[in-house]
């Protein structure tokens, strides 16, 4: 187990204090915002900090008590009794701290951006998209995050061939970084007599939502093209040119939006535009500090296949971490916190095991 960075501790106690200070000072509402952002980030962290000294504190007095030739028979079996129960606790709460220090991801508490395609299969991988995008809708919900539609595709049969949606809330990225990559399903469409049993697949792609202050993109950089809403609709498809497709010119990326209003759709793009940027970015510098090793859960490529779902046996199988669970039924209905915890857990583990191996 990897020690724990003492000096980083006193550190963080030191800012807690710090800030608690400014805090009672009284300073203008925009920074007293800024220092209690970072104060809730930070009280789970010292909460247990303090703890921890606390119970190592305990544990010192005890042993020199034992040490202590001149202990009475009484309080050295008291002693006794209590080492192991403070020992067994202290070693819970270094197993704790190590995941609260563990090195974050900046990108952990923003929201995100969710892409679901529909991939080899035709009209059934397209059921699956329409599938996918449903758990993941209720799955915001359940953690009363808010899901807004950017585009979508609709796919002949029903689904979608593509739908972009931005799940907001605290946190978002933190619990669905994971779920990019390629997702498998296994099932007999409604329309095969036979029963024969059909594979398809969707990619998803979660993205952190990037503002302007984390990436820029300039304005000679982009051409923005304006095109005719096209689809079922009323009057007003094929009448205006309200569609906006915007293309980047250093990377070649472009972004549609089809929407009513040709101000939202630009706006809509853009923000599509900036997330795929930094996304780029992030994997660019993550694959510069991580060269020479594989994340434990996979590296993130779009083109991965990550997850089965087995309709006929009611399971679902996470490939990167062996784990199969025989809840199909209540992951499609969006409870896919037990898959969700055990990819972060195992990313916490591995990140464990790096500082380890450092620390030799």
């Amino acid at each position: 187990m990897a020690k724990l960075p003492v000096e980083k501790m006193r550190e963080l106690e030191r800012r807690f204090g710090e800030i608690e200070a400014r805090m009672s000072a009284g300073p203008d509402s925009e920074t007293y915002v800024r220092l209690a952002s970072e104060y809730s980030e930070l009280q789970p962290v010292v909460t247990k900090i303090r703890e921890y000294e606390k119970v190592s504190g305990e544990i010192a007095d005890l042993d020199a008590l034992l040490a202590d030739k001149a202990t009475d028979r009484e309080m050295r079996d008291l002693a006794e009794m209590e080492l192991p129960e403070l020992k067994e606790r202290l070693e819970g709460l270094e197993k704790e701290m190590q995941i609260l220090l563990l090195p974050k991801d900046a990108a952990d508490e923003k929201s995100a951006i969710l892409e679901i395609r529909a991939g080899t299969g035709g009209s059934e991988a397209a059921l699956f998209a329409g599938d996918l995008f449903r758990m993941y809708e209720r799955y915001a919900s359940a953690h009363n995050w808010k899901v807004e539609v950017l585009s979508a595709s609709e796919g002949e049969a029903g689904g979608f061939k593509e739908i972009i949606a931005t799940i907001t809330g605290r946190g978002v990225f933190a619990k669905l970084k994971f779920e990019s990559g390629v997702h498998r399903v296994q099932r007999v469409p409604e329309t095969e007599a036979s029963g024969r049993i059909h594979t398809s697949a969707a990619t998803v792609a979660v993205l952190p939502e990037a503002e302007e202050i984390d990436i820029e993109i300039r304005p000679e950089d982009i051409r923005v093209d304006t095109m005719r809403s096209s689809g079922a609709g009323g009057q007003h498809v094929n009448t205006t040119d309200s569609a906006v497709r915007i293309t980047h010119l250093p990377t070649g990326l472009v972004v549609t939006s089809s929407e009513k209003s040709q101000h939202q759709n630009r706006a809509k793009a853009m923000q599509v535009l900036r997330s795929r940027l930094y996304d780029i970015e992030r994997q660019r510098a993550e694959s510069e500090r991580s060269a020479d090793r594989k994340s434990q859960v996979g590296s993130g490529d779009r083109s991965e296949r990550i997850r089965t779902y087995n309709f006929p046996q009611g399971r679902v199988t996470d490939h990167r971490i062996n784990l199969t669970l025989y809840k199909l039924d209540r992951m499609m209905v969006g409870e896919i916190d037990e898959v969700v915890d055990a990819l972060v857990a195992d990313y916490q583990a591995g990140l464990l095991a790096q500082l380890g191996e450092q620390g030799r």
